[in-house]
């Protein structure tokens, strides 16, 4: 195995999904069979998830005593621990602390995947081995739910037995990539202050929308599927490793195409195709249209990637790492609220839900506008307002 960077950024990226898929991908059937839970506990189970999200500036103070490196390394077996131990605490109370537990690990490892991407790629390199890595993500996602669908068409679904396989291999992983690597020097020292720099206004604005409707497909898309068309865990698995293969083949051409039409255009073909998603999801009766509205709603995550690129073209290289992660805890802000809130206005009307979702992609759209065709440093916004001064 070579053991470069790039080689350690690809199986950190193939690591993660193993456990997080399982916990994910079991979530709602194991809430709603074994735990009795409605709309309301699970939008808490979501909101609780996001706050370690929501407090991942937190990592500019860790990165003062613990490596950006071997920080990713140990959040990602903090993660495999968190849900190995899931399957133990069928209760309400169980899985809101190992739910914690495991999203300390997933949300301060996804800051530092993105800290070091961004460090460690070129300009010209990123949209494609972005790309790559999503791919990776759905490879690994394929492998474990496809071993899962499997052996569900053979035995009863093992909670227990399930989540404490999958955490367990992402820990292990882990652990290979602690021993086998080198420490890698970093190329730009990074600043270890919090700070909020008005030249990335539109990047902050942007991931925190980014994070508002990611937390409507997360949440609810799948509890829609479980709870409205009464969807038995065989059948999310099935729609989960179909979104897997499509990734795999999808998500590399998404980062060429972002390198080749730009990062405005990009995001506008998302936005739109979200709007359309979103209005569908509110009004649709029939399962298999929801199926397909899934699958169309998870494709477009990968043009998130435009997000990260643009950011890096305009951000000073000694800024990235203290803005991963203030910009994961931007994106979280809405996350930590929407999923309970939402919850709530679920009980009472589930299609106001999307509606609301595209909503905030409709502002995003908007917003998208702003991005230069050549984003830079002195060039991160399309438009600016210019005073002249008055003439008599």
């Amino acid at each position: 195995m070579t053991r470069d960077r790039k080689t350690l950024l690809y199986l950190l990226a193939f690591a993660s999904p193993i456990a997080f898929s399982v916990w994910q991908t079991l979530l709602n059937n194991f809430v709603v069979e074994v735990a009795d839970f409605t709309g309301r506990e699970i939008g808490i189970l979501q909101s609780l998830r996001e706050i370690p999200g929501f407090l991942a500036f937190s990592v500019v103070w860790v990165l003062l005593i613990i490596k950006q490196q071997n920080l990713a390394i140990i959040s990602l077996i903090l993660m495999g621990l968190g849900t190995a131990a899931t399957g133990f605490f069928p209760s309400v109370l169980g899985l809101y602390i190992t739910t914690v537990v495991m999203s300390v690990g997933f949300h301060y490892l996804e800051t530092m995947q993105s800290s070091l991407s961004l460090q460690w790629l070129s300009k010209a390199e990123a949209p494609s081995v972005l790309g790559k890595m999503i791919s990776v993500r759905s490879i690994a996602t394929l492998l474990v739910l496809g071993s899962l669908y499997l052996g569900l068409q053979v035995f009863p679904a093992n909670y227990l037995w399930v989540y404490l396989l999958g955490g367990l291999a992402t820990t292990a992983i882990g652990i290979v990539c602690w021993l086998s690597f080198p420490h890698f020097k970093d190329d730009v020292v990074q600043r270890t202050d919090l700070f909020l720099r008005k030249q990335y206004w539109l990047y902050y604005a942007l991931t925190f929308l980014a994070g508002a409707r990611r937390q409507i497909f997360t949440v609810f898309a799948g509890f829609l599927l479980v709870e409205k068309f009464g969807f038995p865990l065989e059948n999310i698995v099935l729609l989960i490793l179909a979104n897997s293969a499509i990734n795999i083949w999808f998500a590399p051409r998404i980062g060429a195409l972002i390198s080749f039409i730009g990062e405005r255009r990009a995001l506008t073909l998302e936005y739109i195709g979200l709007i359309l998603i979103f209005l569908s999801y509110s009004v649709v009766t029939d399962a298999t249209i929801a199926v397909v509205l899934y699958l169309l709603d998870h494709i477009f995550f990968s043009m998130a990637i435009a997000i990260k690129t643009y950011f890096q073209k305009i951000a000073d290289p000694a800024d990235i790492a203290a803005t991963s992660g203030i910009s994961f805890t931007i994106n979280h802000i809405a996350a930590v609220i929407l999923p309970a809130a939402l919850g709530f206005i679920w009980v009472i009307d589930s299609s106001a839900v999307f509606i609301i979702g595209a909503a905030i992609a409709l502002v995003s759209l908007t917003l998208t506008q702003l991005i230069p065709d050549h984003p830079q440093i002195d060039n991160e916004i399309r438009w600016r307002l210019r005073f002249r001064p008055m003439v008599d």
